[in-house]
């Protein structure tokens, strides 16, 4: 897969009614050493506790079983004998879809009962070829599952959703039998001409929405939207710390003057530094959005500065509970992490001087080394988000 390109992924959903646990489960896993990206998202029958257990199992078992480079039919057949089936209506108690993105961008799709994928080249509809593949054996017998393959383009996305999605609004006035596939490619079609670089993720949101509100707000099913783009990385550079040696204070300031992409410094002293060697003039805020931090800093040049270690230690705790239902702030710490959620490719440049005021006793235990708390939120981004990280220390 050419390097220059990033793969988004992002999955929103929404809860049935009041329920507290969602009975779609989407899970992704990227294989470094292969260069796979594979996502599932499933759908257990129902809604509530047993749903998402069903659906937790199916998903983890085609996770495992794709990236075994399992057959189509072997993974299918695995699924179906492993779950249960419903003795009435004779159907498996979990649906699913399964991507799986290779090196080279060759992408294959798995589908089992789900709405149907929808493909997108630019803003433009495209469908590949599906093939059907009939299984055998007792228990599944005669069961279809549908399967395409094809290559990536720059600006290709693939959209797959739950029931939810589609069946929102049923037996409503508007829309008697749901909002259906055909409404859905339109929503779709539309978002992406008046916005041709929308993410995934504002783009999974808009669907969500959508069928929250056909819904009435009170979603009758579990509702989720996953959305896979391929596109130009977005960059970020976070700049933390002075240097050690004040020697390579012009050489810090260099590498954030010169980036080419979003740039936030985290920390007062940094700040002063950068303005002092680019020539700036920093204008501070007094208008607090934290009870906890200090405000803002502007200078032109950056998105923003913040104050220091304490941000990034709270900035690694948000990311750490975020979720698709979590609500970010208007503090410091969230519009940095605001910023690390819209970017794929976050730079860390970190300058690994001590800052005398953290010696202090009575300032509390987690208030860790910048290296540290840069470090984890690093390992966070890789293993929860799947950004491409890079650090620099100083």
């Amino acid at each position: 897969m050419d390097e220059k390109f990033y793969i988004e992924v992002v999955c929103k959903q929404k809860n049935h009614g009041d329920a507290r646990v969602c009975g779609d489960v989407f899970y992704t896993r990227k294989i470094r050493e292969e260069g796979r990206i594979i996502a599932v998202l499933s759908d257990g029958m129902g809604h509530g506790i047993k749903a998402n257990i069903l659906a937790t199992l199916t998903s983890t078992l085609a996770l495992n079983l794709t990236q075994e480079h399992k057959s189509v039919e072997s993974i299918a057949a695995t699924i179906m004998s492993t779950l249960p089936v419903d003795s009435v209506k004779e159907m498996n108690y979990s649906t699913f879809t399964i991507a799986d993105i290779d090196v080279d961008g060759e992408v294959k799709i798995l589908e089992y009962e789900n709405p149907k994928t929808l493909f997108f080249r630019g803003a433009r509809r495209f469908e590949p070829q599906w093939n059907v593949v009939v299984l055998e054996g007792v228990k599944h017998a005669g069961k279809e599952v549908l399967t395409t393959s094809f290559r990536l383009a720059k600006e290709d996305r693939i959209v797959f959703c739950s029931d939810g999605v589609v069946q929102s609004g049923l037996g409503t006035d508007k829309y008697p039998i749901g909002f259906g596939q055909e409404n859905l490619e339109m929503l779709l079609t539309d978002a992406i001409q008046e916005e041709h670089t929308i993410s995934a993720d504002r783009l999974a949101s808009k669907v969500i929405d959508r069928a929250n509100l056909n819904d009435g707000f009170h979603p009758r099913d579990d509702i989720s939207c996953a959305v896979i783009y391929y596109r130009e990385p977005r960059k970020l550079m976070i700049c933390s710390g002075p240097p050690v040696d004040p020697a390579n204070d012009s050489l810090m300031a260099g590498l954030l003057q010169k980036f080419e992409g979003r740039k936030i410094i985290s920390g007062a002293t940094t700040g002063d530094m950068i303005a002092r060697e680019w020539g700036k003039e920093i204008v501070d805020s007094n208008v607090m959005t934290d009870p906890d931090l200090p405000p803002v800093s502007h200078m032109d040049g950056v998105e923003l500065i913040t104050e220091g270690i304490l941000t990034l230690s709270k900035v690694s705790e948000l990311l750490k509970k975020y979720n698709s239902a979590y609500e970010l702030g208007k503090g410091p710490a969230d519009l940095i992490v605001k910023a690390i959620l819209e970017s794929d490719k976050i730079y860390f440049i970190v300058g690994t001087n001590i800052n005398v005021a953290h010696q202090d006793p009575t300032l509390p235990i987690e208030l860790e080394l910048r290296r540290t708390v840069v470090h984890r939120i690093a390992r966070t981004l890789d293993e929860k988000f799947m950004k491409e990280v890079s650090m620099k220390f100083f």
